[in-house]
């Protein structure tokens, strides 16, 4: 490894280094006088949260006006403290209510399409509105109870996370009740590459809020942006910006490892590994194979009882080896407690992006699934692949709701088109995107 490949890992060892000490490059500590003083490493990452808690000129605005919270398990301060929790201690931020996305404020609701109901908080005393219950979208009832929204939800990166469909809606819902929305920005954790097809006029749906692939590249803030100006919305719109985050650096890539805990910001989202493979291993939900859920690595792995994963993996590899660079592939058996394939010993393959293989811009979470696909009906031409049920209520079917087109079925299923006539398409889409992005990027 030549030096300069070196440096971005020697930076982040070196920060790493100087918090378990306790001390900066330059401070003096009493138990480590000794301690050169070295160029400063990578800056202490502070979320939007954190800065907005920290610095009383960004809450200056908020004085006297009625605020609000959309929020999720994972919103929470460097230390832990729920942002519901730290912004009630604010003596100059008047909470009112607080909204919940899917899974709920709390996260406790398991599976996707399992609603939560409105309630009431029991300490700070203030009304939670459910946005994955009886509507999708604030009420006009609910509008009425406060003059900012503040939105701090950690995303995943990926079109079909339904937290972004929820800003977006609530951004509308703003814009025709003269609300503010701010958002606490939060990093991506799957940083900047984007990838997959970009969602077809139509096919717009709560995992589809527009047209852009399935992994987007960009912060929630950003994406919050993106939206006033794609859909025109009239409203006033602010980001309180993150701080030191550096999406390009290793070996996060997106997600500072040392620096954050990570909080599940849905059930099935355990880790970084899952959010890095989260973007293919999505479309599972739209097809008969276990994408993991009931067990302890959920969205990194794939199967099936009448799976053979190593003809599998050789298939795939001799389709289109390009695309399985950057991660490991590992044939894996495993037995789901619940969800799809309950209590049968599956045959499958999981993903690994965790060890020292990993490369992230190689990394095609997208491709690599759908190549799967694509090596199954190789194998099996009258393979049930396809899952036909209500997904997330729409009637279409769920593989095309969830990549926001016919077009990744029908390449899967037509016995003539090869992973390049895929490539094609997709970098096409690919390319047009990083270009339309370009403007709202902020890091």
């Amino acid at each position: 490894m030549a030096e300069t490949d070196f440096e971005p890992h020697r930076k982040y060892l070196t920060g790493i280094a100087y918090r378990m000490l306790g001390s900066r490059p330059g401070d003096f500590h009493s138990s480590y006088c000794f301690a050169p003083k070295l160029a400063p490493a990578y800056p202490i990452m502070k979320f939007g949260i954190d800065r907005l808690i920290a610095e009383p000129k960004l809450r200056a605005p908020l004085k006297g006006r009625r605020v609000a919270l959309l929020a999720h398990p994972a919103s929470v301060t460097r230390d832990l403290t729920h942002a519901i929790d730290a912004l009630g201690a604010c003596d100059d931020v008047k909470l009112t209510a607080a909204f919940g996305p899917q899974h709920g404020l709390r996260g406790d609701k398991q599976d996707n399409m399992i609603e939560s109901a409105d309630h009431r908080d029991p300490v700070h005393n203030i009304p939670v509105f459910s946005l994955y219950g009886a509507v999708r979208k604030p009420t006009d009832a609910s509008m009425d109870t406060f003059d900012v929204m503040l939105v701090d939800l950690q995303d995943l990166g990926c079109r079909i996370y339904t937290f972004i469909t929820t800003l977006r809606n609530c951004l509308e819902m703003a814009a025709k009740h003269k609300k503010s929305v701010w958002v606490l920005d939060r990093p991506n954790p799957i940083g900047r590459p984007g990838e997959g097809l970009t969602l077809r006029a139509g096919w717009e749906s709560f995992v589809g809020a527009g047209p852009m692939p399935m992994r987007h590249g960009l912060t929630l803030g950003e994406l919050g942006l993106w939206f006033v100006r794609h859909f025109k919305f009239d409203v006033e719109y602010q980001i309180i910006e993150m701080e030191g985050w550096q999406p390009d650096a290793a070996p996060g890539f997106g997600w500072e490892i040392g620096e954050r805990s990570w909080v599940n910001p849905s059930p099935n989202a355990p880790n970084l590994w899952m959010a890095r493979a989260y973007p293919g291993t999505v479309m599972l939900e739209g097809t008969t194979l276990s994408e993991g859920r009931g067990t302890t690595r959920p969205l990194e792995l794939f199967g099936a009882p009448d799976i053979d994963a190593r003809r599998l993996i050789a298939e795939m590899r001799k389709l289109m080896p390009q695309w399985l660079t950057g991660c490991a592939l590992r044939d894996i058996w495993f037995e789901p407690t619940f969800h799809k394939h309950v209590g049968k010993l599956c045959n499958g393959v999981q993903i690994h992006t965790e060890g020292p293989g990993y490369d992230h811009q190689a990394f095609k979470p997208w491709r690599i699934q759908a190549l799967a696909f694509k090596a199954i009906r190789r194998l099996h031409p009258d393979y049930p692949l396809w899952r036909d049920f209500p997904y997330e209520y729409e009637s279409r079917l769920a593989i095309d709701v969830i990549n926001g087109s016919l077009l990744l079925k029908e390449w899967v299923d037509d016995n003539a088109a090869t992973p390049h006539d895929l490539d094609a398409l997709t970098t096409r889409d690919e390319q047009a995107w990083l270009v339309e992005r370009q403007p709202y990027l902020r890091y």
